[in-house]
């Protein structure tokens, strides 16, 4: 970067923008992506705690989904809360509550004795985990420079597969160990929690939010930082930055996601996550405990699954280089169909080779579309809305994901592995179709109204 265009980006937006990736930006990622890990390690631990936990204490199918469900509850009042909690005091703090919450509630887990004082928890773990995944793309899109700002949220998202594949190694390694090896689960969980604690207050917070809080001191000193990492100048003349707007009410900033400027890619973005979250979680969850009623036992069916979560990581760097060329429109969508198409060979596949084949394909193509996703979603609106709008549409999303845990036992009875996973395919198809009425802002400047 020359002088020159050092001075030609005098923004502080466009500064940001402007910059090379530097270890600055490597660190707001992986910070970001501890949290991230460890949201994914919760999730997916569960799935396998739940299968152990039907056998040791003799749970109803019933039971075994609340466990799933209950903990999306409370994620979906955490997405929602948190979004609004971090557009109005900001992304950091948020971070580092939505960690301590779910540290605690984790760790305590491993201590219950019965089904009630379980559920208590994973509802607190809900509530902390929920708000973790849409600031935490919020965050790190303000920091990505526009051209590769997909990209980043897409290797942001893939921290996820980190995260699961950790779970799925202590599910196999730790949980059918001994009776108590699923408190040991609970205890791994929570150990990480209070070392990403740590690494959140390490960060800055977002200078784009700083600005439009009139704090412009404070964003001025962490844009000048990141460019001292990349060895550029400051410019010594920058754009005033615009007085901060009044605080706007949570009501009223719900009320814009629905404005005339924004309505049509509120209603698109939430029928995607509610479409995706519904066979995601509907499956993954599920899947070690199917396997088991399909005959396999815990240890082969645990090792099914950790096979199949590795495909994830290949999915999410195809994802990530394709949102860049293709768009994340067009990525999203084929990612979509291709989950749509694998789900049905999955539920169909009747041999070993067969399971793992499309078990894998389904993660390749699922958590691609997942990388996708949280790379549009905080693009869609302005710096003001930003974190509201992405944390209700988790939240909505969360919705699906509690109604698909309870819905799996049901279909399954009806029609088995074959009914589920059609109507897994389905819910894709329309996710695909609906990402067409979202917004594609590829290297473009992020909206800082």
């Amino acid at each position: 970067m020359t002088d020159a265009e050092t001075v030609q980006a005098s923004t502080l937006s466009e500064r940001l923008d402007a910059l090379p990736f530097t270890r600055r930006h490597l660190k707001v990622l992986t910070g970001s992506g501890l949290g991230w890990a460890l949201d994914a390690m919760d999730v997916g631990l569960i799935s396998f705690i739940i299968a152990a936990l039907a056998v040791q204490w003799s749970l109803e199918p019933t039971e075994t989904a609340w466990i799933a469900a209950i903990g999306f509850v409370g994620m979906a009042i955490g997405a929602t809360v948190g979004g609004l909690l971090a557009d109005r005091l900001g992304r950091r703090q948020v971070f580092a509550a939505t960690l301590l919450i779910y540290g605690l509630a984790t760790g305590a887990s491993a201590l219950v004795g019965g089904l009630t004082a379980l559920l208590i928890l994973r509802f607190l773990v809900g509530l902390g985990l929920g708000a973790e995944l849409p600031v935490a793309s919020t965050y790190v899109s303000e920091f990505a420079p526009a051209r590769i700002r997909g990209r980043l949220i897409v290797i942001l998202e893939a921290f996820w597969a980190v995260g699961w594949t950790a779970a799925a190694l202590i599910g196999f390694f730790v949980i059918p160990g001994s009776d108590n090896g699923w408190r040991w689960a609970f205890a791994i969980g929570a150990i990480p929690a209070l070392y990403a604690l740590i690494v959140r207050w390490g960060l800055p917070e977002s200078p784009r939010w700083l600005e439009r809080q009139g704090k412009s001191a404070q964003a001025e000193a962490i844009v000048v930082s990141f460019e001292q990492s990349a060895g550029v100048t400051s410019p010594t003349h920058t754009t005033p930055s615009p007085p901060p707007a009044k605080a706007a009410s949570a009501r009223a900033r719900l009320a814009a996601l629905w404005s005339t400027e924004f309505r049509i890619r509120t209603a698109s973005l939430w029928l995607v996550w509610f479409c995706v979250n519904f066979s995601y979680y509907g499956a993954f969850i599920w899947i070690p405990s199917i396997l088991v009623s399909q005959g396999y036992d815990l240890v082969r069916s645990f090792g099914f699954t950790l096979i199949i979560t590795l495909a994830q990581l290949p999915g999410y760097a195809v994802a990530a280089w394709l949102i860049e060329v293709w768009g994340r429109r067009l990525t999203l969508s084929v990612f979509l169909v291709g989950s749509a198409i694998a789900a049905i060979f999955f539920g169909t596949a009747t041999t070993e080779s067969a399971v793992i084949a499309a078990g894998m394909a389904l993660s390749f193509f699922n958590l691609g579309a997942w990388g996708a996703l949280y790379a549009v979603t905080p693009e869609l609106y302005p710096t003001s809305l930003r974190a509201t709008g992405s944390g209700w549409a988790a939240g909505v999303g969360r919705i699906a994901s509690i109604v698909a845990p309870l819905t799996v036992p049901v279909v399954l009875v009806a029609g088995g592995a074959p009914m589920l996973f059609v109507v897994f395919a389905v819910f894709f198809a329309i996710a695909a179709i609906a990402a067409w009425g979202l917004v594609d802002r590829k290297g473009e400047a992020l909206d800082d109204r």
